[in-house]
């Protein structure tokens, strides 16, 4: 059974923003941070944007810093607003939680709490 659920990916032009979201689903995830990463194909998970439940901290990678934002809802649903999409942002997208409540981190090996994840397709 899958504890977070994407949806909001897609086909985009360049340019174009897109918004995505993960919603928990069989678990409560209230004291967890929440993560996103993109995997592209024949490359490894990336980490991109991480939000603490508690203080509200987020952290961004670099590559996406100013152009992606992460935010959380009263519902523990998470999202992930894009813009000024490029073509190498196109990856399938994926939201995590850690293996343990109120702990923030950006290390991938620590999210143990995975979706799907949902297709995000740029074209130029």
């Amino acid at each position: 059974q899958e504890e977070l659920v994407e949806s909001g990916g897609g086909l985009v032009q360049a340019g174009d923003s897109l918004t995505l979201s993960c919603t928990p689903s069989g678990r409560d995830f209230e004291d967890y941070s929440m993560g996103w990463f993109r995997q592209a194909p024949g490359k490894e998970r990336e980490f991109l944007a991480v939000i603490s439940r508690i203080s509200g901290t987020v952290y961004y990678a670099d590559s996406v810093k100013g152009r992606f934002t992460i935010s959380r809802d009263n519902a523990d649903k998470v999202y992930l607003q894009m813009n000024t999409l490029k073509p190498e942002d196109t990856a399938k997208y994926y939201c995590a939680a850690p293996f343990r409540p109120k702990f923030v981190t950006t290390t991938p090996s620590d999210f143990y709490f995975w979706g799907q994840g949902t297709q995000v397709t740029v074209s130029s």
